[in-house]
């Protein structure tokens, strides 16, 4: 693909992935003096090149894109709004509404998420061409490192047909003007790199009980997992969730012995209390009697227990071109115009949650105060500080996304007094916008259980439970008041699914699995009463706009016209 339709340096790989990004796996010395030319001539240069690819994969949303894929996927949801500043443009509206009449010139939004997902797809694309020459010491290496390379280029790609559909496929690092491949073409792709990963990363080569060093790395389960969700999806979207084979191969009884076989790993196991999993859900600020402050969290920590696969970031951006922080956190955090409230930091306030989506919960589960923040519930909207800016935001709920947010801790003056800052302030160059390191789960082992349960495992009702009583556990271990056993069924796991995992960007997906009649009428009908720069308006949600596009995104317009229109648009944008 020419530069016409993205502009990648010749160096891309070596000038974006061989600095450092702060974890510990990505922890190397940079490389910038070295360039494809003279590189790849044996397996660690393999390997640090894999770690470039890596990086790419992370730039999609550090390097800080008007919308991240998880951004969109909560945006397009009936789990949120787009909400953000009461004055600012319309183009998360344009996202949330399926409506380019809300602001007629954005037809960019996913310009520079387009381009960060092809140079992340190019460098997997360089790596696996110039180590066809590669000599390496065993097959077991080479497994692990062409099956993590193939692994991330499998994901970039996934996000991307998934919200276009109509993408080119590149598999050689090409500067060729290409039009988009046909969606089967691309699945097939994506399912042949995730079975390859499957297949050939070692299942020891990332032991769960040593995640402080590994975590982020792509396993073997990672990648049969993902070839799970990959087939679900497509099943649903194109198959009418007949349970066919896909293209690559891929079969309901294949994807469901891959999730067998992560269960029968033994490597993963559900953190016990909800709460734990989420930093800001976890955080216990106390209060001694001499007046300092501790945070007794009970947070899991990142590659606990039931993290299968993440997207790691870290603290140590700037404005001087490193960009490591999760950019979904400020964006989802609450728009409070500094630290207002510990553990809760500064947002810029999109998703607002919807009331539907906070009402959905039963009395009892755990996961509704750990997943949502209820502001009125919590004393947000009784701090002076909260009522001198919440005119500033737009489609105010009363609710956000605690899962991922923006944390503030108190922090002790050198004068011995507290006060509230942001949580990493002062650590690194970067500040509260590009240096949120929480890391974007992209797959947990309920998600595993639930998608088993799904494709009809004889264990169905056991996995199924398992995740619901989690659910309804208290702190002292017993199940609540609330808790009452289930069936199974497609539609029970699917609710189950709904509550499960708000906020992470799964839910969009798994409407659009269901039908696009389904996924138009739910969201339409998640329309409410909200608050807007301090009046009241009524958010309307048209179902035809999201059935006349069939619940795909806008493809950027400047990528059609770099084409010299060999790109075409999407039907209905």
């Amino acid at each position: 693909m020419k530069t016409k339709i993205f502009t990648i340096a010749a160096t891309a790989l070596l000038s974006l992935g061989l600095t450092a990004c702060g974890n510990d796996f990505l922890d190397v010395s940079s490389k910038t003096e070295t360039s494809t030319g003279n590189y790849y001539k044996n397996q660690n240069d393999a390997d640090r090149a894999l770690i470039g690819c890596y990086d790419g994969w992370q730039g999609t949303v550090s390097l800080g894109p008007t919308f991240t894929f998880q951004m969109a996927a909560e945006y397009m949801s009936d789990e949120c709004f787009g909400g953000t500043g009461a004055n600012d443009g319309r183009n998360s509206q344009v996202v949330d509404r399926f409506d380019i009449s809300q602001e007629s010139s954005q037809t960019n939004i996913y310009n520079d998420l387009w381009e960060y997902y092809y140079k992340a797809i190019y460098n997997c694309n360089e790596l696996l061409l110039k180590t066809e020459g590669t000599p390496w010491s065993s097959d077991a290496v080479k497994g692990r490192i062409l099956g993590e390379t193939r692994a991330i280029r499998a994901l970039c790609y996934f996000d991307m047909v998934r919200m276009f559909e109509h993408i080119p496929l590149l598999t050689t690092p090409t500067d060729e003007n290409v039009p988009q491949a046909d969606p089967d073409s691309v699945y097939a792709l994506i399912v042949n790199d995730l079975t390859y990963a499957a297949d050939n990363i070692p299942a020891n080569a990332y032991p769960k009980s040593q995640a402080a060093a590994n975590d982020g790395r792509i396993t073997k389960y990672a990648a049969e997992a993902m070839l799970a969700r990959v087939y679900l999806f497509y099943d649903g979207v194109y198959n009418n969730n007949e349970r066919k084979e896909m293209p690559g191969g891929l079969t309901a009884s294949k994807a469901l012995a891959g999730l067998e076989d992560v269960i029968g790993s033994g490597e993963y196991s559900l953190v016990p209390q909800f709460k734990n999993l989420w930093p800001a859900a976890s955080d216990n600020w106390v209060q001694d009697a001499a007046g300092n402050w501790t945070n007794d969290s009970t947070y899991a920590g990142d590659g606990n227990s039931e993290t299968v696969l993440s997207m790691k970031f870290n603290y140590t951006g700037d404005y001087n071109g490193n960009s490591a922080g999760n950019r979904n956190i400020v964006m989802f955090g609450m728009r409070t115009g500094g630290t207002i409230c510990v553990p809760y930091g500064q947002g810029w306030g999109g998703a607002t949650v919807t009331t539907a989506t906070w009402n959905d919960f039963a009395t009892g589960d755990s996961r509704q105060s750990a997943s949502i923040i209820n502001m009125a519930q919590e004393g947000i909207t009784q701090l002076d500080a909260w009522k001198k800016v919440a005119s500033d935001q737009r489609e105010y709920t009363g609710f956000t996304i605690k899962k991922y947010t923006p944390r503030s801790k108190w922090t002790k003056g050198t004068d011995g007094s507290w006060s509230m800052t942001h949580y990493y302030q002062g650590l690194m160059a970067g500040d509260f916008q590009n240096s949120q390191p929480q890391d974007y789960v992209l797959m947990r082992y309920s998600d595993v259980l639930l998608m088993a349960a799904e494709l009809g495992s004889p264990k169905a009702q056991t996995y199924f439970n398992e995740v619901r009583k989690r659910a309804f556990t208290q702190s002292d271990g017993t199940l609540s008041n609330g808790y009452r056993e289930l069936p199974a069924t497609e539609s029970n796991i699917l609710r189950e699914r709904k509550l499960e995992f708000v906020g992470e960007g799964i839910r969009y997906w798994d409407l659009l699995r269901q039908g696009i009649d389904v996924a138009a009428n739910t969201i339409a009908a998640s329309g409410e009463r909200v608050i807007s720069g301090g009046r009241e308006e009524t958010v309307t949600i048209k179902a035809e706009n999201i059935k006349s596009k069939r619940g795909f995104c806008q493809i950027p317009l400047t990528q059609i016209q770099r084409s010299n229109n060999l790109l075409k648009q999407n039907a209905g944008w």
